[in-house]
């Protein structure tokens, strides 16, 4: 799964939108993990997600959504393999398994 993200990273990068945009992982305190993801100048700019709330357990919450030009995800301490999961699967979902542009 990690190895994916650092693909479709990878694949974004063209001399220039690196330099502006990017992925971004940090702690919450509440616990939990925040995803940050810039969808500008990428297939997924325009595309439509279906946002993933369930909010109920304490530990295993999740939040994703694209709000702006960005995918944005937040989720309890056990969660963060999910969030990033979903945002794979809807980049393969628009762009197909090679992650493209």
């Amino acid at each position: 799964m990690f190895r994916s993200i650092q693909d479709w990273y990878a694949a974004q990068c063209d001399g220039d939108w690196e330099h502006e945009f990017g992925v971004k992982i940090a702690t919450l305190d509440n616990p939990g993990w925040s995803v940050s993801i810039d969808l500008a100048g990428t297939a997924l700019e325009n595309a439509e997600f279906t946002e993933i709330s369930n909010l109920a357990p304490q530990v295993d919450w999740i939040n994703s959504k694209v709000q702006g030009r960005k995918f944005e995800g937040r989720c309890g301490p056990g969660m963060l393999e999910a969030v990033i999961s979903s945002f794979l699967a809807w980049a393969n979902d628009v762009s197909g398994p090679g992650l493209r542009r």
